[in-house]
């Protein structure tokens, strides 16, 4: 266990202060249900293809023809992708006659792929 006698204020290079634990901590885990939740979400993000798809949808509504044809992906292969990202709410469909376009279900997905991409890039 941790031997300071209480919260300690711990700075670390280019980041801001945080707190290290003493003795007397409480710590409040996440709920287990909310943790599932986020783990099944999260696993979303773990195929190239899904994330590859994201970037190309980024501000922009693309049918699946064209993401097709950007990744070099059957129209299946592509649309069974969109599915299980619109499951999780990370792409939704607008249609326009007879066609359908997906885009980015909201400004949230942009900013997660962008948060990613920046903590990959970051050294």
């Amino acid at each position: 266990m941790c031997s300071l006698p209480e919260w300690t204020a711990v700075g670390q290079s280019g980041r801001t202060s945080m707190q290290r634990c003493s003795e007397n901590i409480t710590l409040m885990p996440m709920e287990s249900e909310e943790a599932k939740r986020l783990a099944e979400f999260l696993k979303v993000f773990g195929d190239p293809d899904r994330i590859r798809i994201l970037a190309l949808l980024k501000d922009k509504e693309v049918c699946v023809g064209h993401i097709a044809e950007a990744l070099d992906k059957t129209v299946s292969a592509v649309s069974h992708q969109l599915g299980i990202m619109r499951r999780q709410r990370l792409v939704r469909y607008v249609k326009d006659g007879k066609n359908i376009f997906y885009t980015l279900d909201d400004e949230h997905v942009s900013l997660l792929l962008d948060a990613a991409q920046e903590h990959c890039r970051h050294k």
